[in-house]
């Protein structure tokens, strides 16, 4: 069973901000594979769907980014999970807006959410998406993970989040190869396919 883990803060104050864009693509796949709500925990929500012929739960922290682990545990606490069947969702902020990138393990680089993930699972070896949501040029990071984006920004997000979603797919059906060979690109006309 694939277990796909959007990352973001609780709350409608949050909803649009730059650190949720992990839940949005959560969201979008709920959405697009008319997942069946499944169980509700005060620390998590979940869905769950067919993907092909794989079973996939969606699952959206109820707790803030730096306790992004703790709904994790509370639902490892429940159901089984191995680690390769693991797709984590976040945002970036060191990659451009729109970028989007799959990556087999490595460093939290700093991102709350991803260091308390890593850190209940005692490992950093567990896929995860990255969502680029522009660096913070001239203001501290926190209040720019905690702001929307502008017009501009929002419409490249909101295809991120659609091709995010794409890439989540392939995972499932294809493998984590697969969706870093076809997604690990920018978002954009460049990257239109001849």
């Amino acid at each position: 069973m694939a277990l796909v883990l959007g990352l973001g803060n609780p709350g409608t104050r949050y909803e649009r901000t730059r650190h949720n864009v992990g839940a949005r693509v959560v969201e979008a796949l709920a959405g697009r594979w008319r997942a069946r709500p499944g169980e509700s925990a005060a620390e998590y929500r979940a869905w769950e769907a067919r993907v092909g012929d794989r079973a996939a739960v969606l699952l959206r922290t109820k707790m803030y980014m730096n306790e992004s682990g703790a709904a994790l545990a509370a639902w490892r606490a429940r159901h089984p999970l191995e680690i390769a069947e693991l797709m984590v969702v976040a945002d970036d902020v060191y990659l451009p807006v729109g970028m989007v990138r799959v990556r087999p393990g490595g460093s939290s680089g700093g991102h709350r959410g991803l260091e308390s993930v890593g850190a209940a699972l005692d490992t950093w070896e567990f896929a995860r998406l990255r969502i680029g949501v522009g660096q913070a040029p001239g203001e501290a990071l926190r209040e720019h993970v905690l702001d929307e984006f502008d017009e501009a920004e929002e419409s490249e997000v909101a295809e991120a989040v659609l091709i995010a979603a794409d890439a989540v797919e392939c995972w499932i059906g294809e493998g984590l190869l697969a969706a870093m060979n076809r997604f690990n690109r920018r978002v954009g006309k460049e990257d239109s396919e001849p």
